[in-house]
């Protein structure tokens, strides 16, 4: 069970998946890394995308059943322009293991992503867009 109360610039309903199961399965050291970035950049975060179940994953994503937001350590922040090139560099040398900028298209579109996946399967540190 997670203490929302320790991450005072989130909640649970941000993190929950969009499909309606309910589940926000994020992981603490996760979410504490986020509410550090949050200091640091001295403005709201808003959280997109947070935790997604496997099938709505599948649904919505090309890595299908266990992408990046099915283990909770990952998040789509919505932010464009100014803001979303401090948000990245901040991200960065605060140690985000993987970042997907989509800068383009309609401004309520634009989002990063970030996470800190480290294993394996994925070399890390990562940089794609969309």
């Amino acid at each position: 069970m997670i203490d929302w109360s320790l991450y005072p610039n989130f909640s649970e309903r941000e993190f929950t998946c969009h499909c309606g199961c309910g589940r926000a399965d994020m992981d603490p050291n996760f979410l504490a890394w986020l509410q550090g970035l949050r200091n640091a950049f001295k403005r709201p975060i808003v959280i997109s995308s947070g935790f997604r179940c496997p099938d709505h994953n599948a649904r919505v994503s090309k890595t299908g059943r266990d992408g990046p937001h099915t283990t909770g350590k990952a998040a789509d922040i919505g932010v464009a322009g100014e803001p979303a090139f401090y948000l990245l560099s901040l991200a960065i040398t605060r140690g985000a293991q993987g970042v997907g900028p989509k800068q383009h298209g309609p401004w309520d579109g634009r989002f990063i992503h970030i996470d800190m996946l480290a294993d394996g399967d994925h070399p890390r540190p990562r940089l794609w867009t969309y």
